[in-house]
């Protein structure tokens, strides 16, 4: 086997734990549904620093940490992306917790078309023909679940929105993931000890409080944040971006299935509103594999 094939196959292998891994993430906070959700926000946090920091050593990257460290518009921006990141998580850990996992990945599905949005508004990027047939029906299933249930699906629209935002963020950075995951982790750590110590003080800290099997699972809180970042790393230099863009929509659909195991309820509205966001999908994916083609083409032709 070639090289190629090598690296091919390990970046599918990595791709594959990363989207899994991400897709199956609502099972784990499920098993933490009793802890309130900032402390479980601030566990990820506080447990995600030391881990971070054991990867990181490991692939020999502080250099580039403390590279940014010094850079104050770097540091900027990582401040500014870890306040988006933790909006995020924040929100999606009070989803799953609420009983909210289908609305959570409906946020996922629309998040590509959210960026595609950015990218037209911000960063002067042009919609392709399918690219805006793919916002439009995404858009029409929003609106479908937002009249028929008569409530905005607020969770979706947040998660895709604030990871977009995240995402436009950390483009201004030139930063690897898990140096700037680290970082951003760190900087949140004094305001995840604070909260910590305030919920200490008023014994209201699930941590450590006699439940043992809950500190052991708010203590793994740190892989399940850092190891998906890690994979998705190995992945993004191994895979064509295209490729990974395939694939991530693996996680939406795994927590999808989540949802319907753990017994939500999937409404006439929801159909029709997912039946939407999949056809926007589809449209979006045969785009990529259009925009894929064409340079082949141009090469063949040139050859």
């Amino acid at each position: 086997m070639s090289t190629a094939d090598t690296q091919t196959r390990e970046g599918i292998i990595a791709a594959l734990a990363t989207y899994l891994m991400w897709g199956f993430l609502p099972v784990y906070f499920v098993m933490v549904r009793e802890v309130d959700a900032s402390e479980v926000l601030a566990h990820r946090v506080l447990w995600a620093v030391p881990f971070g920091a054991l990867i990181l050593l490991f692939r020999r990257q502080w250099s580039e940490v403390a590279r940014a460290l010094t850079h104050r518009l770097m540091l900027a921006w990582l401040s500014l992306s870890a306040l988006f990141i933790s909006i995020n998580w924040f929100i999606y850990i009070w989803a799953i917790q609420d009983g909210r996992i289908l609305e959570a990945s409906l946020g996922y599905y629309i998040n590509p078309l959210t960026n595609m949005l950015v990218g037209v508004l911000f960063f002067g990027e042009r919609l392709r023909s399918y690219q805006l047939i793919a916002v439009v029906l995404a858009t029409v299933g929003v609106l479908i679940l937002a009249i028929s249930g008569g409530v905005i699906p607020w969770v979706a629209l947040s998660l895709a929105v604030s990871f977009t935002v995240y995402a436009a963020v950390r483009k201004k950075v030139v930063i690897g993931a898990m140096p700037g995951l680290f970082i951003e982790t760190a900087l949140l750590l004094p305001f995840a000890c604070v909260w910590i110590g305030y919920l200490y003080s008023s014994s209201q800290l699930a941590f450590a409080s006699g439940n043992s099997s809950t500190t052991i699972w708010l203590m793994i809180a740190g892989p399940v944040t850092v190891l998906p970042l890690l994979c998705f790393a190995l992945a993004a230099r191994r895979l064509p971006l295209t490729t990974l863009g395939f694939m991530q929509f693996l996680s939406p659909t795994l927590q999808f299935l989540t949802g319907i195991y753990y017994g939500e309820h999937l409404t006439t509205a929801h159909l029709f509103c997912f039946g939407f966001i999949w056809a926007a999908v589809a449209f979006f994916v045969f785009d990529a594999l259009q925009a894929t083609k064409k340079p082949l083409l141009k090469a063949s032709a040139g050859a």
